[in-house]
């Protein structure tokens, strides 16, 4: 036992040295945390002189626990979304929180060094989900589907750097409604765009803007603009940064770090700055350059249709077509989007200011042809709501307002007028169980002698119960109830 303690505490000591140097050295966050972690584990092992192990209560970076106020909420959202899912007519399914590790790989461009990788456990070669979308592809290759509108709400995982007073976590939950199959042109992505204005409309959340754009629209501008047909992905999603970069930011890693000329990048910049609607996509497509493409004309043409559509859903003016909107995965094809929060107009803005994006999808038509034996296509196209930014607003609006959150929803609080009643009260919360009714008893007990009257109705009141049950009920008989 004294060897082990001995080779516990030069083990600690090495790995201290370790978390010293990495500081000193300026090592980056995530290395400096993984050695962290390491050190908390040896002096947990070690333990203290008393022999018990000592360990940090916390949990892991990226993740939280919700108390039963967080939860109540946090089931507020969920409802309203769920509803909205389903008066479109989605069923849901459900899918491993893992997959195996080909399935996810090459599916999310520069983002797949986020997917967290699993052990070796049997032969398998495992990740975490980093979205619902890939899964959603391969059930569908796997069981054939070609036709089938669902939603699936589940958590994914990403290693990515957190910050969670803004939402962004390592482990979250994904609400993604998605259409599968074929349909006339634009109305499944018209419906999607209606699902998230119905979304954010109902949960009252702030004044909100849908950006749109075409991955086709991109891909030809990056084409008459001289970006080389390879650098397509890569330079993307460094536009995909506009909405967090100022555009000599973008512009400076796109030369600098991707390679692109200095020539080509300003002519991108003429067209990520232009945003507005139907008046933008005539002006596109009178463009001397961008409609001599042929993938451009075909976005643009299908951009004019979707905001007729959108214009008879009654939801145009919520609608931005943004040529800045890129969205950084791989296996959009067509029409993308984003939701994306506004902060109330003032004297020193002339626009609303964007606080972060809380919704986002499009369309992927090629994604379920790659994992089918036959490479047989299904068209897609789906949205996913960002729970937890959305959670993370009302919780602070909640705050501030002082709103009282119920956390049961107990109809009934039980108590009674005498002592030693407790097996006719307990007879009574049965049969109102029986019932379908949500009876509690006080707690702690109460009896109704004396202050107690008071002390029970002021806990009917505090708990908002719809009826308290005094012992004068049961004077009355089971009637009465």
């Amino acid at each position: 036992m004294a060897d082990e303690a001995a080779e516990l505490e030069e083990a600690l000591r090495r790995q201290a040295d370790t978390v010293r140097r990495l500081k000193q050295e300026k090592a980056g966050p995530e290395e400096v945390a993984e050695q962290v972690a390491k050190l908390l584990e040896l002096k947990a092992q070690l333990g203290s002189d008393e022999g018990k192990h000592k360990f940090v209560l916390k949990t892991p970076k990226g993740t939280r626990d919700y108390n039963p106020k967080q939860m109540a909420i946090r089931e507020k959202v969920f409802d309203i979304i769920i509803g909205t899912f389903k008066r479109h007519g989605a069923e849901v399914i459900d899918t491993p929180v893992f997959e195996l590790k080909e399935t996810l790989t090459g599916k999310y461009g520069e983002d797949s060094k986020l997917i967290y990788d699993l052990k070796d456990q049997g032969g398998e070669l495992l990740s975490l989900r980093y979205d619902l979308t890939v899964p959603f592809a391969r059930y569908l290759a796997m069981n054939k589907i070609t036709n089938i509108k669902r939603y699936h709400i589940a958590k994914v995982y990403r290693r990515d750097n957190p910050a969670m007073t803004r939402g962004r976590y390592r482990e979250f939950y994904q609400c993604d409604f998605d259409i599968a199959g074929q349909f006339d042109p634009m109305i499944p992505d018209a419906e999607c765009l209606k699902i998230v204005h119905e979304i954010l409309s109902g949960l009252q959340i702030g004044d909100f803007l849908i950006k749109v754009n075409d991955r086709r629209i991109l891909d030809g501008m990056f084409a008459v603009c001289g970006v080389p047909d390879s650098k397509f992905r890569t330079i993307c999603s460094t536009v995909d940064k506009l909405d967090k970069a100022t555009w000599e930011d973008v512009k400076s890693e796109m030369v600098g770090e991707k390679g692109l000329s200095p020539e080509a990048a300003d002519r991108i910049g003429e067209y990520v700055q232009l945003h507005g609607g139907l008046g933008l996509i005539e002006q596109l497509l009178q463009d001397p350059k961008l409609s001599q493409n042929k993938l451009a004309r075909e976005g643009l043409g299908d951009m004019k249709l979707l905001f007729e559509y959108l214009t008879l859903f009654g939801i145009a003016d919520k609608i931005s077509f943004d040529l800045s909107l890129a969205r950084g995965l791989d296996y959009y094809t067509g029409v993308i989007y984003e939701a994306i929060l506004l902060q109330p107009q003032n004297a020193h803005k002339e626009e609303p200011v964007s606080v972060g994006s809380v919704a986002g999808g499009g369309r992927y038509d090629g994604l379920v042809g790659m994992f089918d034996p036959k490479g047989r296509k299904v068209p897609c196209v789906g949205v996913s709501v960002g729970i937890e930014r959305i959670f993370s607003i009302m919780e602070q609006k909640m705050e501030a307002s002082e709103e009282k959150i119920r956390t049961t929803e107990t109809q009934v609080l039980v108590a009674a007028a005498q002592k030693k009643l407790l097996e006719e009260r307990l007879k009574l919360i049965s049969e109102l169980w029986d019932s379908g009714i949500k009876p509690q008893l006080p707690d702690p007990p109460l009896e109704l002698v004396g202050e107690a009257p008071y002390a029970s109705a002021k806990q009917c009141r505090g708990k908002e119960f719809h009826l308290c049950l005094w012992h004068t009920l049961l004077m009355l008989g089971r009637d009465a109830v």
